[in-house]
């Protein structure tokens, strides 16, 4: 971000649009993976809609994570929107790009808080991976734009039947 007022999203034409399919409504202290199991029951709630791209798979191996930001979406419920940037989440070592959706371009409060809570998710996440004894660095590394985190994806097919590591 260039400063406190100005927003990390600057485009020249439209942004890419995805299909989301919500995994974590926004409020949800239930944590599912992209199979649908619970992966950890959190603290705090969610302070977004969270979910994934079901069409690409993100460098771990998994779907594409995706935030929606707005008003509370059904956990299950498929949205089109676009993709205005994106957060790399450095998780385990591995890098798990987290797009972020909505259907206007976020506000620059609205881009802070997006980056607060990804600082403190991978802290967390740092911890409960320290617990479950798995090794590698967890950090936010910050923004880049969704054509950079789309780069780094790859379209699933027919094969992907879920993530290859536990999470």
């Amino acid at each position: 971000m260039n400063d406190a007022t100005s927003s990390p999203f600057f485009f020249d034409q439209e942004p890419p649009e995805f299909e989301v399919l919500i995994e974590i409504p926004k409020g949800s202290f239930v944590k599912r993976g992209s199979t649908g199991h619970v992966d950890f029951i959190s603290p705090l709630p969610c302070p977004f809609n969270y979910g994934s791209v079901p069409a690409y798979l993100g460098c771990e191996g998994d779907l594409l994570d995706a935030l929606v930001l707005g008003p509370r979406l059904a956990l299950g419920s498929r949205v089109v929107t676009r993709a205005w940037g994106a957060v790399i989440l450095r998780d385990r070592g591995m890098t798990d790009d987290k797009l972020v959706c909505a259907a206007r371009r976020p506000s620059p409060a609205e881009c802070r808080a997006v980056l607060r809570f990804f600082h403190l998710y991978a802290r967390c996440k740092a911890l409960l991976n320290l617990w479950r004894g798995r090794a590698g660095r967890n950090a936010c590394e910050g923004w880049c734009e969704a054509a950079e985190a789309m780069g780094r994806a790859r379209p699933r097919d027919g094969r992907w039947s879920g993530p290859a590591i536990g999470f």
